[in-house]
């Protein structure tokens, strides 16, 4: 039986056998699009509501990172993890320095200038306990084409939040038995805030609000199929690699990508595919594990951490190209044609013939 989303994002890889982390610093892969990235932080709060998780906040408080087409490569490379969510992430890896992550080379300027003009917003979850910088190397790569990025960073729910006043949270919904509903219902609610707060402040004008697309990594996976029943400003979404229930028709465009253990027969997508009545494709990827569609695919291997068989830059290039062509697609109308990977299964087919026979 496959683990839930929550035990498999709290037991992001196993120890034993793993080397020192080598001196050098880490890297993401460069991305490959045209234009230069620009990045920053937003604090968000939304006073409307109290916090799902700690009894003691009146209101609910979220980190946004945004990455964006810039005017011009301007600025210092954005740090990609504060000193003490790198800690947090690598806690259980003694081997591992604690600040190692906090030497990830990224490509994105500080606040570099927006380029001008309205640009399509896509919205990003992370995996339940994965901070929002383990999205970094798929949202580069968006905006390095065109797009606006927003990663919404779930307070509580990741291993660690570091807040503009210095103050870092820890994942008080980490606990044994958390019910996935109560999580993505959450999410849900932070997104459409968040959503709310880019479209009608200062960054309103650089969004395209006909051209919003929503992609989440496991839980997040999960959550952006329920946001979208629920909001349908959002025009299409992805899960990567997320458990989820679909319980209601969602007619817009929906893809799944994943690791080999979510071919069809094999866990909850077969129910929900037949509720996606929109355009949809359903994708799995020979070699990856649950973490290999994000950061960590590249990361573990250069921390000297147990990792998926598959390179993990060769993962996260099949992942981005993917999802900009899905982008392009149901965005700009726009056809990118992605190259014939030997490592992907296309299942849309068999997925439909499966899910009429079952």
């Amino acid at each position: 039986m496959r683990k839930t989303l929550i035990t498999v994002a709290m037991s992001l890889t196993v120890l034993a056998g793993a080397a020192p982390a080598q001196a050098a610093d880490v890297a993401l892969p460069k991305p490959t699009g045209p234009r230069p990235v620009g990045t920053t932080s937003l604090h968000l709060v939304d006073s409307s509501r109290p916090d799902p998780w700690n009894p003691e906040a009146s209101e609910r408080e979220l980190m946004v990172s945004l990455w964006y087409p810039a005017k011009r490569a301007a600025g210092r490379p954005a740090p990609y993890m504060t000193p003490q969510e790198s800690a947090a992430v690598l806690k259980d890896f003694p081997n591992v320095p604690p600040d190692a992550l906090t030497r990830t080379r990224t490509y994105a300027r500080l606040d570099a200038p927006v380029s001008p003009g309205r640009h399509p917003l896509v919205v990003m979850s992370p995996g339940f306990s994965f901070p929002r910088a383990t999205l970094t190397s798929l949202a580069e790569e968006f905006a390095s084409r065109g797009y606006l990025v927003a990663a919404v960073e779930h307070t509580y729910e990741s291993v660690a939040t570091t807040f503009p006043d210095g103050r870092t949270t820890t994942c008080l919904a980490c606990v044994k038995g958390q019910d996935n509903v109560k999580v993505a219902a959450g999410r849900v609610k932070d997104v459409r805030f968040v959503l709310g707060e880019l479209v009608k402040g200062r960054w309103g004008r650089a969004i395209d609000r006909s051209r919003i697309a929503m992609i989440g990594h496991s839980m997040g996976g999960y959550a952006t199929a329920q946001t979208m029943l629920a909001d349908t400003r959002i025009k299409a979404g992805v899960n990567l690699d997320g458990t989820f229930a679909l319980d209601e028709p969602l007619d817009r465009p929906f893809m799944l990508v994943g690791a080999p253990g979510h071919a069809p027969g094999y866990g909850s997508w077969d129910k929900a595919w037949a509720n996606l009545k929109g355009w949809k494709r359903w994708i799995t990827v020979a070699g990856t594990d649950h973490a290999a569609f994000v950061d960590y695919a590249v990361l573990r291997p250069q921390l000297g951490l147990p990792a998926q068989q598959l390179d993990g830059a060769r993962a996260l290039r099949i992942t981005r190209a993917h999802l900009v062509s899905f982008l392009d697609r149901h965005l700009l109308g726009k056809r990118t044609p992605v190259e014939d990977y030997p490592e992907v299964t296309d299942h849309t087919r068999n997925a439909s013939a499966f899910s009429e026979a079952h």
